[in-house]
């Protein structure tokens, strides 16, 4: 079972291409958010249990993530070839939690794949996304920069983390969406061959 972390700052284009190699690889895309939204859709105890944090205008605990997770995992290990997860692990503490689940289920991350875009390209992408995305955060420059020094502080030490478990590599990650994914399956190709 191949099990990808697909690695980025806001406007990277994670969300692009985490589709496109679902596609080329039969992998099941893991996004924290989706995992939230079916969970409280179908009304599971986990679901619920995330919904009292939200509507009190909490994060969800990683426990409760963590947990969606595992069954995410469970419903759709024999469906599909791996797994690949969008925009988690967010935190050092996530990433742990992470290990420690897919040790228990007896697998592994095989590697993380981390776009690196530098911030005048993220900015120039979020505010054309916000163009049409009707999200607010993605109209306003202050606010775009102040997510990405938020990821720089809190997330991009995952990176670190995983790099010193030899499972990193970094992809450039500026140009068209078709030449960063060719270096995506690039590495995708050598993981499916080793």
């Amino acid at each position: 079972m191949l099990n990808i972390i697909l690695f980025g700052p806001p406007g990277s284009g994670k969300g692009t291409q985490a589709a496109n190699l679902v596609e080329k690889y039969n992998l099941q895309h893991v996004s924290t958010g989706d995992l939230l939204r079916e969970e409280k859709a179908k009304e599971t105890p986990l679901g619920l249990q995330a919904q009292k944090f939200m509507d009190q205008g909490k994060l969800v605990p990683d426990e409760v993530v963590i947990g969606m997770i595992s069954s995410k995992l469970d419903q759709m290990a024999d469906k599909v070839k791996g797994f690949i997860f969008d925009g988690f692990p967010r935190t050092v503490a996530q990433a742990e939690a992470l290990d420690k689940l897919m040790d228990l289920k007896n697998i592994q991350i095989a590697s993380v794949l981390a776009l690196d875009v530098s911030e005048e390209e993220l900015v120039k992408r979020i505010l054309k996304r916000g163009e049409t995305s009707n999200r607010a955060d993605d109209r306003d420059e202050d606010t775009i920069r102040q997510r990405v020094t938020e990821y720089e502080n809190k997330t991009a030490p995952v990176a670190t983390y995983y790099g010193e478990q030899n499972k990193l590599t970094r992809i450039a990650g500026e140009g068209t969406p078709e030449a960063i994914f060719d270096l995506l399956s690039e590495q995708m190709d050598g993981l499916v061959g080793a």
